[in-house]
């Protein structure tokens, strides 16, 4: 009953394709208002639970391997060559 006072009915969309279409659809507005709610209605998006699943996830990522690998000799052939991070550095974006 919600859906016909606000006029859509969204129980209706069934398919991944009916539900892009209807963003597509909508204004300026309301797609800042959706990007807004969207990681309340799917707790996934949050940043630090999507990190979390890619930390947990046992498949090989031989690329980034490689990249951290590379980090680690070169902190180690010189440890000047990162800054030192302090709390205040990540309170800075927040």
């Amino acid at each position: 009953m919600r859906a016909a006072i606000v006029g859509v009915c969204f129980w209706a969309m069934s398919t991944v394709q009916e539900i892009e279409a209807a963003i597509r659809g909508l204004s300026p507005e309301e797609r800042q208002r959706l990007v807004t709610d969207l990681p309340d209605l799917l707790p996934e998006l949050d940043g630090d639970a999507a990190w979390t699943r890619i930390i947990n996830d046992p498949r090989p990522r031989p690329t980034l391997t490689a990249l951290l690998d590379e980090v680690d000799a070169q902190v180690d052939r010189d440890p000047t060559t990162f800054p030192v991070m302090e709390d205040a550095d990540f309170e800075r974006h927040a």
